[in-house]
């Protein structure tokens, strides 16, 4: 807590932003300092000098990996964090970060410099030609469509004001990033002490859907012969996804994670029916489709037209992101996932239970699972070998991690399907608005807020690359971070190469031997990278080393909490 002042005690803006974040539940601040930062230090000084708590602030040499760990942090700890960058250049580089983020729906209290208003006669004027080259007539525009909020703070007496309320919009439903500018004479400025120690005088608005639509909603479930739930970004609460476990078991209702950011139950349920829903979605007569950005493929498979469509989320028509999406909604459920989930399922249990339609569903269930199950093991043990294939490399991993509290941070790396993942927190996979370089840093900010959790990043080669990792190594070495970086190495831009064959089908690009614009030949050898931080590292090129590497690689982690890469050289087969 702030030490009692006087009433005409004040310290600098720059020492007060830092007390407000704090009071506000910031663990950290991840920053990337440039010149418009003097106040800013000089102020954190006097803070610590006046007994301020204060977030600890972590340097981070690239935005994009500052951005990238706030993700993560809350991914795992529900805690919104902040972001301090260098004016329009440091935005820019965390731009596609804050893109990240506000695709993925993740609070965080993104703030830049601004370089000097002034020209001369006031204190924090400019003093060098950067602050003129970084002038711009519109900064916030690099970030304003991500942001749910933004605005530039204009006196040092806003600043306890200012933060509550963009704090309260971040945390609103639906979540999401807010942006501050901070232009450095104000931040010179002398700030009065009033509020900077208090929690936010603004309350977030957490929403639900009316009693209407989910009485409406409830009873086309509860009355359906052909239920259907497609979930994409988890359930929202580790409560919300045992009860949808629960629900979904004893109803006999399937449960597709079609492109899944997060798993919604368990992956060894028997109500889990795979990566892609294919006849389920078409035969279905009532489809729950929770917080999902795409459920289906139009032009490959849709439900029918006779099927009853419940859209659930804190934005499930996507209206403050997407301009089109036309996904049919007969019911819209618009509120927090876990509590809208949770107020759906105790309505659903207060309508009679027809067993007999339970347990044909239950047959069907059984007969779909088991042999998408076995096709799966199957595929993925045939992908033994050198090189390997990612499905194979999935497997190892899913054996390896068995019994142990795990999350797999998954951006082109090891596919869903074969990954027997069963915890709410066990997988996060890179937000659907592709912006490269996510998974390392979020695997970093997930290992921070949880110690004693054993995080894997699995990511391509060029995912790899984008992650700046040089800077992500130095990070990890800084902080004792022992994140398990696994690179499935195809030496390619396979996602590019798949989407081009998956377009066009029998096209040219599948026939080539080369696919122009897809190649990443020759390969870095990343080991070296990370060993320049003192990590493990080792390149892995046949499938059958790989089980016994990865047991090091846990061992290495977990017991002598060192960062460890593996570069594993895979075939160029699979589309995830």
């Amino acid at each position: 807590m702030l030490q009692k002042m006087t009433l005409d005690s004040n310290i600098s803006a720059g020492g007060a932003l830092f007390g407000k974040l704090k009071a506000l539940g910031v663990d950290y601040v991840f920053a990337n300092s440039g010149t418009d930062f003097p106040p800013i230090i000089e102020g954190l000084i006097e803070a610590r000098e006046k007994g301020v708590e204060l977030p600890t602030a972590i340097t981070v040499p690239h935005e994009h990996v500052a951005v990238g760990m706030a993700h993560g942090y809350y991914q795992i700890s529900g805690r919104p964090q902040a972001v301090l960058l260098h004016t329009n250049v440091g935005l820019s580089n965390g731009a596609t970060g804050v893109i990240n983020a506000a695709c993925d729906q993740i609070p965080m209290f993104l703030m830049s410099g601004r370089t000097p208003v002034t020209e001369a006669d006031r204190f924090g004027a400019r003093t060098v030609p950067i602050g003129w080259g970084q002038e711009m007539y519109d900064q916030t525009a690099l970030v304003r469509e991500a942001c749910k909020w933004d605005y530039e703070l204009r006196f040092p007496e806003q600043v306890a004001e200012v933060l509550d309320r963009g704090w309260a919009i971040s945390n609103s439903t639906p979540k999401g990033p807010v942006y501050l500018s901070l232009p450095r004479e104000v931040l010179c400025e002398p700030c009065p002490f009033d509020g900077l120690d208090q929690p936010s005088r603004m309350a977030p608005a957490h929403t639900l859907p009316s009693n209407q639509s989910m009485e409406q909603a409830a009873k086309l479930l509860a009355n359906a012969k052909r239920p259907l739930i497609i979930a994409q970004r988890g359930a929202g609460s580790q409560q919300a996804f045992d009860a949808l476990t629960e629900f979904v078991e004893s109803r006999a209702i399937p449960v597709s994670h079609y492109w899944a950011n997060q798993i919604s139950i368990p992956m060894t349920s028997p109500s889990h029916v795979g990566w892609v829903p294919g006849p389920l979605l078409a035969d279905a007569d009532v489809i729950l489709v929770v917080n999902a950005l795409a459920p289906w493929w139009p032009d490959k498979f849709a439900p029918s037209e006779d099927a009853k469509i419940i859209h659930l989320g804190p934005d499930p028509l996507f209206a403050r992101s997407t301009p089109i999406r036309n996904f049919r909604s007969d019911i819209t459920l618009s509120g927090d996932t876990d509590a809208a989930l949770l107020e759906l399922i105790a309505k659903v249990g207060l309508h009679p239970i027809d067993r007999t339609s339970i347990e044909m569903r239950r047959r069907r269930i059984t007969d779909t699972g088991s042999g998408e199950r076995v096709r799966i093991a199957d595929e993925a043990k045939s992908g033994n070998g050198g090189p390997m294939s990612k499905e194979w490399v999935s497997h190892c991993l899913s054996q390896a991690i068995r019994g142990r509290k795990v999350s797999v941070f998954h951006e082109l790396g090891c596919p869903l399907p074969a990954l027997q993942l069963d915890d709410h927190l066990s997988y996060f996979q890179e937000p659907h608005s592709g912006g490269l370089g996510w998974g390392v840093p979020a695997a970093m900010g997930a290992q921070l807020a949880d110690p004693g959790r054993l995080v894997f990043a699995t990511v391509g080669d060029g995912s790899y690359m984008f992650a700046n990792p040089t800077v992500c190594h130095q990070v990890c070495e800084a902080l004792r971070l022992p994140i398990v970086i696994l690179v499935l190495n195809n030496e390619e831009w396979g996602a590019v190469r798949h989407s081009v064959e998956s377009l066009y089908e029998g096209g040219r690009a599948t026939k080539a031997n080369e696919v122009p614009l897809t190649s990443l030949q020759p390969s870095p050898d990343f080991t070296m990278t990370a060993k320049a931080s003192r990590a493990h590292a080792e390149n892995i090129t046949e499938g059958d080393d790989l089980p016994a590497a990865l047991n090091r690689a846990i061992h290495i982690a977990t017991q002598e909490k060192r960062q460890v890469l593996l570069n594993i050289a895979i075939r160029r087969t699979s589309p995830h």
